[in-house]
């Protein structure tokens, strides 16, 4: 069977009842590396990431591989450290030889491993969400810029009639670059700004940054945490009584895989920003949830930055069939150069910045641990690098 760009849902069905049992070509395999937090504050969302991109794996190689050959992952562990990253991207490109890397969450650790794919001439898939202001040709931005996941969700808090805003995240670069953007639609749209605070990543203690909410009675909260500080920061608002139903949160990196692992019960009802939900009607979405159970459990759930990750495998292989090789320059072009196509995030393609093209969703999350999609963007979002608001006269052209 070959790789098709067309037809996504009946490859995916496909290769899922092959169950990966294809043999290893006689001409060989290539090898990419899957690089994610094993370990760590940020284990809590990039394990379930890192199945995924397996997943597609898998079923690239029972559908028979690409360009002939079998694809063989390399895997490590990013250890939730920037450094960490960097020293694990440059091992797997010169000591492993891999073709590609797909990987990394937080913008801290693409940019600890940018320098290394800009000097060693390979390409990175990135599949999160991130604050934008960057434009690399070593990289692929599948997940979010700030105009299809920020600002949407600033766009339906101000159609509900909110006015005035808290901002609360981890103390990195997407938090704060992406709160510095909020900040000044927030100014531009004539609402009020209430607060802003930041702890370090992994951090726990947020008595005085609820004293402050308190104090201050936003009308909402915008939480740009990551990691398992999210545990703490909503046990803390309940025990204040701030659940929920009483003060909304709109959470940009808290997803089905999270609610799972915090408990539905405490985040029942609070809202989140993406592009993608386990929710998402058609086959297309229906078959990606089915293999991936049928591989991790019936009991597993996923989530944007999972499914962005398994799309940039299909994505790559595409692209490497256009190409007709796997050099990272030639990979790239491809990739800009391919149509929108069906995935279970609905229509999508990347655009000439070498960032995705998708709908922006808006979802509230219900007590058995799913979320309603309450509000979605007319059609596809054009990507953004460079708010022009917030970094008037910066674009991206990269092709």
């Amino acid at each position: 069977m070959q790789l098709k760009k067309t037809g996504f849902a009946t490859l995916l069905m496909a290769a899922t009842m092959l169950s990966g049992a294809a043999p290893a070509l006689a001409d060989g395999t290539v090898k990419v590396g899957v690089l994610q937090s094993l370990s760590g504050t940020m284990a809590i969302s990039e394990v379930p990431l890192e199945d995924a991109e397996l997943l597609a794996i898998s079923q690239i190689n029972a559908s028979g591989g690409v360009l002939g050959k079998q694809i063989v992952s390399v895997e490590e562990d990013g250890a939730s450290d920037p450094s960490t990253f960097a020293q694990k991207a440059t091992k797997l490109i010169q000591e492993d030889k891999v073709v590609t890397v797909f990987g990394g969450w937080t913008s801290s650790s693409r940019k600890a491993m940018l320098p290394v794919f800009q000097r060693l001439h390979n390409l990175l898939w990135y599949p999160v969400q991130f604050e934008g202001n960057e434009c690399s040709p070593n990289i692929m931005y599948s997940g979010a810029q700030p105009n299809q996941q920020a600002l949407p969700a600033l766009t339906w808090a101000e159609e509900k009639g909110y006015k005035s805003y808290f901002l609360i995240g981890s103390d990195y670069v997407y938090p704060r670059t992406a709160n510095l953007i909020l900040k000044k639609h927030i100014a531009h749209d004539g609402m009020t700004l209430s607060g802003e605070e930041y702890v370090p990543l992994g951090g726990t203690d947020f008595s005085s940054i609820i004293a402050e909410i308190q104090k201050s009675k936003p009308d909402v909260i915008i939480n740009t945490l990551n990691g398992d500080s999210n545990v703490s920061f909503f046990k803390q608002l309940a025990a204040a009584g701030m659940t929920p139903d009483k003060l909304p949160v709109m959470s940009f990196s808290i997803a089905e895989p999270e609610a799972k692992a915090m408990g539905p019960s405490l985040l029942a009802g609070s809202y989140t920003s993406w592009n993608y939900f386990q929710s998402l009607p058609g086959p297309t979405n229906a078959a990606f949830v089915s293999a991936y159970k049928a591989k991790y459990g019936a009991d597993a759930v996923v989530d944007d930055p999972m499914v962005h990750g398994y799309e940039d495998v299909y994505e790559w292989a595409a692209a490497v069939k256009k190409a007709g090789t796997f050099e990272p320059t030639a990979v790239r072009n491809a990739a800009v150069a391919l149509g929108f196509e069906d995935s279970p995030l609905g229509s999508v393609k990347f655009a000439k910045n070498q960032s995705m093209v998708q709908t922006g969703y808006i979802g509230q999350l219900q007590p058995d641990g799913q979320f309603k999609i309450i509000w979605q963007s007319p059609g596809p979002i054009m990507p953004e690098p460079y708010d022009p608001l917030t970094f008037p006269g910066k674009t991206c052209n990269l092709h």
